[in-house]
């Protein structure tokens, strides 16, 4: 155990000496981040959490217990990851639905996104801000969502349409 000095004065977590954690960022006991991540100002992130090389967690965000982060995601403001929510490799969230360079809009007007408790995204899908990813579900590799997924759902495509229902460990199962 060591002085973060990231707002929290004794470490109970582990964090790589190539990642940069913000004062004032809240993180869980047993959590592990990994080479060159970025946790800026205002996130909470749970206990028991692995966040893999090159992970960003913007302002605000919040990240519930068990989550696991695979290599190259950056988690935006608005989007909140409920308890054992899994991301695969460079799955991708977005939080504004117009977006502009030199036309910003400011976080106030950034899009919710809320994935929640056991959900899954596969490696490279990419969800569309101000949508629930509902409770289990599971989002294919390579899907794009564009609205809200059901609990249990599995959704596959692009846009991504509900190609079946899995259970609580990711099984299939068949649909009612």
């Amino acid at each position: 155990m060591a002085d973060s000095g990231a707002g929290q004065s004794i470490m109970d977590y582990f964090v790589h000496e190539s990642s940069y954690i913000d004062k004032d960022a809240v993180i869980g006991e047993g959590t592990k981040i990994w080479h060159f991540c970025h946790i800026q100002s205002g996130a909470r992130i749970g206990r028991n959490c692995s966040l893999g090389q090159n992970v960003n967690v913007s302002n605000n965000v919040i990240i519930g217990d068990d989550v696991k982060i695979q290599n190259n995601v950056s988690v935006y403001e608005g989007v909140e990851l409920g308890n054992g929510v899994f991301c695969g490799p460079s799955c991708v969230f977005t939080n504004d639905l117009m977006p502009r360079a030199r036309y910003p809009k400011g976080h106030e007007n950034y899009k919710k996104t809320l994935v929640r408790e056991g959900a899954s995204i596969g490696a490279n899908a990419t969800i569309i801000c101000g949508h629930t990813i509902g409770k289990y579900a599971m989002v294919a590799a390579g899907a794009v969502v564009t609205g809200d997924v059901p609990d249990y759902a599995l959704v596959a495509g692009v846009p991504a349409k509900v190609i079946g229902e899995v259970d609580e460990e990711g099984n299939r199962r068949s649909m009612k």
